[in-house]
């Protein structure tokens, strides 16, 4: 009667990894659970997610024939879009979000374009532009652009305005940290940088302010949804992001969260399911709105029951 935060199967976004090739499900090693999965499995995927209650996924993309711009990203017939339309095919009820990124898709591993061993952000922008767009005209409901240039949301505001999709909102990674909690996911989306980091254009996890600033200048240039990444570090963050603005706030429970979780559970240490719905129900009293995790299946068996 007297619990102030509930979790909600309708909270969740599940990320689903997608690869080139034939029936493949790879179990990505960290990540127990979590697989790797060929355009004519992806589908079972979708299913079982779909079944279970959860209406939001995103798709990142698996590719081997990568290139300096990240071509991958925004081509006609790219993995992220033909995925995309197959599950709208199947679920036109399905909301499809777009991790709206380059690094996936480029050769050095960084999300934007590389000049004298340094990242071009307007350049970039060019290129992000249009994959958002790419990924609208294959169906996606929401785009998330996740690269962290500067200016990345009104650049991709006006491309999908002058392309038609006006209706479409910006989901923005507005505060991204240059965290530890992504390793895991580099694995399995085959993104791990190939010379330097990600610092010049990823916050710095000892700064609260700055993401302040960061989320106001999103809001400003057009976002519709502000999101932290990594969330269970940066609980604070996603409270000083819900108590400032006035827009749906999303939390990101990244892979190396997820991670540790899933090995302290295999070693018996913890009661994992307690533990997962704790952690996450944190989240969301923190202020998130929405949870972007890995989790998303298991909690909603977990709430279905």
């Amino acid at each position: 009667m007297v619990r102030e935060t509930h979790l909600h199967v309708e909270d969740f976004i599940y990320p689903i990894f997608v690869i080139e090739g034939e029936n493949i499900k790879n179990e990505v090693p960290s990540m127990p659970g979590v697989y790797q999965l060929s355009l004519d499995r992806v589908m079972e995927e979708v299913t079982e997610a779909y079944n279970l209650g959860i209406r939001g996924i995103m798709f990142f993309g698996v590719v081997s024939d990568k290139d300096e711009i990240g071509t991958g990203a925004f081509i006609e017939d790219g993995i992220v879009q033909e995925a995309t339309r197959l599950a709208k095919k199947q679920y036109p009820d399905l909301l499809i979000i777009a991790d709206t990124c380059l690094c996936e898709y480029t050769s050095h591993g960084h999300c934007g374009v590389i000049h004298n061993h340094d990242v071009d952000n307007d350049e970039s922008l060019k290129l992000l532009a249009k994959t958002a767009v790419s990924q609208a005209q294959a169906g996606a409901d929401i785009i998330a652009p996740s690269n962290m240039m500067d200016g990345f949301v009104a650049v991709i505001r006006e491309a999908l305005d002058e392309a038609g999709f006006k209706h479409i909102p910006i989901m923005s990674y507005a505060v991204k940290y240059a965290s530890s909690f992504y390793g895991p996911f580099r694995d399995a989306a085959d993104s791990t940088p190939q010379f330097g980091d990600r610092k010049t254009y990823q916050m710095d996890p000892a700064n609260r302010l700055e993401a302040l600033r960061e989320a106001e200048s999103d809001i400003e240039e057009g976002a519709d949804f502000l999101m932290v990444k990594p969330a269970l570090s940066y609980l604070d963050i996603i409270r000083e992001v819900r108590d400032n603005f006035n827009v749906p706030v999303v939390a990101y429970n990244v892979s190396g969260e997820y991670a540790m979780v899933k090995a302290a559970a295999e070693k018996g240490w913890i009661d994992e399911r307690k533990l997962v719905i704790e952690m996450l129900t944190s989240m969301k009293r923190a202020g998130a709105d929405i949870i972007l995790t890995y989790f998303a299946k298991d909690v909603a068996e977990y709430l279905n029951k």
